[in-house]
Formats: C-alpha cells, sequence, structure tokens
C-alpha cells in the first residue's frame, strides 16, 4: 500500500533518513513544516524536491496518513500527541522526549493504541550490526560476556541551533546519544538493563554551561552481561568521517570487533566486522545485508505485521537513557578556560 507522508520539524539531518526511505519505498511526501526553516528545513525541501508549509495543520490533512517528526527534541512529545489526536502515525527522530515526565505522557499514548509511533534507531538496521546479532545469537562467540560501545561524534558546533546547547531542550548527552546504544544493548544481549554508574564531563564551550561533551557509563544486565558505553563530542573536525563507532563484543568462545564508519588506513569506507575465535584466525568477515530499512520495519508495525523495532523497545531505551542520565556524576572542567568564540 502506497502512503501519503508529511514532515513536522526538521532541525536535524536524521529526518533525511525517513524521507529518502519512504521516498525510495514509493510513498509521497505531502511537504514540510519547520517553526525556522531557513535553518534546515528548506534545503532538506530542495534536496527532495517536495513543497514547504507555513501552517503546521496542513501537515495533518486528510490525505496524510504518516507524520515524521525531526524537530526540538522537548518539542517532540507535543507533535505526538498532536498526531494521536488526528489519527495519524508518526515516525520520530532520537530522542522522542527528554525527561521523564514526558517520558509518562508518551506511554500514555502508546498505551492507548491509537496509532503507532517509530523512533529512528537505526544502529539495529545496519548490515555489520546484524551480523554480529545472527552469530550471537548462533552461539558463533560462545556464551556473550561484555559488549563495549565506542562512539565518538564530531560536533561542529557552530552548524548547530542555539537549543541543541541546552539541556531543557536537547537533554543532554546520555539522552541524545546514549539512546542508541542502550537500544543495540537490550536487542544484542537479549536482557534488560539492571543498573548503570558513570560520569559526564564538560570539557569545552563554558558558553554553555548546560552543555557536557563526554559520557561514560558501565551497565550491568540482569543476564550478567556487562557493557561500557562511551560517547563524546570531541572527533576533530578534520576527520574522515562525523565519528569512529566500534562496537566490541566479548563471548567465551571468541570476539568481534565492528568500525561502523570503515577505516582509512586500510582504504576502507565501508562497515568492518572483525573477528577472531577459538581455533579460527583472525578473519574480516562480509557483513550480512539488514532484510529492510527502519521505514520499511515502520510500516510493517503500521500494517499488524511482525517488527524488529517495537513499542516496548522504543520505551525500553529512552526510560535507561533517562535513568542514565539521572544517575552519573558530573565533573564540570571548564571554569577556568576563555570563552571560545
Amino acid at each position: 500500500m502506497a502512503y501519503t507522508f508529511s514532515i513536522i520539524g526538521c532541525q536535524h539531518p536524521h529526518m533525511n533518513i525517513f524521507i529518502n526511505e519512504m521516498l525510495d519505498l514509493g510513498h509521497t511526501c505531502a511537504g514540510i513544516y519547520d517553526s525556522e526553516p531557513q535553518y534546515l528545513a528548506n534545503s532538506v525541501a530542495r534536496q527532495f524536491n517536495v513543497p514547504m508549509f507555513e501552517d503546521k495543520e496542513q501537515m495533518l490533512s486528510p490525505g496524510v496518513d504518516i507524520v515524521g517528526c525531526g524537530g526540538v527534541y522537548s518539542e517532540k512529545i507535543d507533535v505526538i500527541e498532536l498526531c494521536e489526536q488526528h489519527g495519524k502515525h508518526v515516525m520520530v527522530d532520537k530522542p522522542a522526549v527528554t525527561n521523564k515526565a514526558d517520558l509518562v505522557r508518551l506511554e500514555n499514548v502508546i498505551a492507548r493504541g491509537k496509532i503507532q509511533v517509530g523512533m529512528l534507531l537505526t544502529e539495529r538496521f545496519r548490515p555489520a550490526i546484524a551480523t554480529l546479532k545472527e552469530q550471537i545469537r548462533k552461539g558463533r562467540l560462545g556464551e556473550l560476556v561484555s559488549l563495549s560501545f565506542r562512539k565518538p561524534h564530531r560536533l561542529k558546533p557552530a552548524t548547530r541551533p542555539d537549543w541543541f546547547f541546552t539541556y531543557h531542550h536537547s537533554g543532554g548527552i546520555a539522552v541524545d546519544l546514549l539512546v542508541h546504544d542502550f537500544d543495540l544493548l537490550r536487542w544484542l544481549a537479549d536482557a534488560e538493563v539492571k543498573d548503570v554508574h558513570g560520569y559526564m564531563t564538560k570539557s569545552m564551550l563554558p558558553q554553555y554551561p548546560e552543555f557536557y561533551d563526554a559520557i561514560s557509563v558501565q551497565v550491568g544486565m540482569d543476564n550478567y552481561v556487562t557493557a561500557s558505553l562511551y560517547a563524546d563530542w570531541h572527533y576533530p573536525e578534520s576527520s574522515w568521517t562525523w565519528g569512529d563507532c566500534r562496537i566490541y563484543a566479548t563471548g567465551t568462545k571468541g570476539t568481534a570487533e565492528l568500525r561502523l564508519e570503515g577505516d582509512p588506513l586500510i582504504d576502507s569506507a565501508s562497515e568492518l566486522f572483525l573477528s577472531v575465535g577459538n581455533g579460527k584466525p583472525y578473519t574480516r568477515e562480509e557483513p550480512l545485508l539488514p532484510t529492510l530499512p527502519i521505514s520499511e520495519d515502520f510500516i510493517n508495525r503500521i500494517e499488524g505485521h511482525s517488527s524488529v523495532l517495537t513499542h516496548d523497545d522504543i520505551l525500553a531505551a529512552t526510560r535507561a537513557s533517562l535513568v542514565t542520565d539521572a544517575n552519573v556524576a558530573k565533573i564540570d572542567r571548564t571554569p577556568n578556560l576563555p570563552l571560545e568564540r
């Protein structure tokens, strides 16, 4: 079935993923609305040759079936509730909410069951990660012992809107970045988060006192798998990629390393899957292809079919990131630094 979708809020390039996938699947974009279209939305509209609108209500017209939302993080829950009122399914960029009170609002929307809510937790759908999931499931690494995610990010602060650096609007680094990792951690370990401890540090941009730029946490799962999650906003602008993201998995019979952005030193820009095991040499494996894009997985859920990503997954990853934000210790190293211009 072909659907018509619209976009309410386009403040992050992640919305391009949803738009591009939906168009590739044969669906139609009715248009884009953003309260500040000059920041990003206008260029996205030109890129995909879709109209811009000045009235948000036009994005909720009877002909629209699905709404995509990549607006200010703290305002997404308002759009989700608005879509529920109009009977529109909604796909949001991460994070869906930035605080516990809004998580309750999201839980209530999902519990009422009037619409399907999706979130662009795209990592499950990457070939190398899908391959790792399959190897863990088949016991290729033995019994899973630990997982480690290292996700440095490139910030480029001059390209980001002011709201991004405020805690109220963005939710902070744990909510913004670790939500991906908690989703993967639950999926790969096939377990729930039991406890989280760690640190959040601030080492730059003293003019934004609420913006912390690195986080490191230790996680215990309820099946005794342990995990280390690290993310930061310090990756150099001169790098070949937006972030050299890697995943390490350790089992009783072998280990795997995923270099998700490739490695320029071996002339590879594609995902790398490296493994070694008992009686098995160090090997570069070919990642499996994912079965479908995340937008198609969401369509399947709308149509009542099984899906890789569920409401429960979205809520659990969101809840874990919010708990982490509340539990970690904060270290501010900037009081004696000059303001950076």
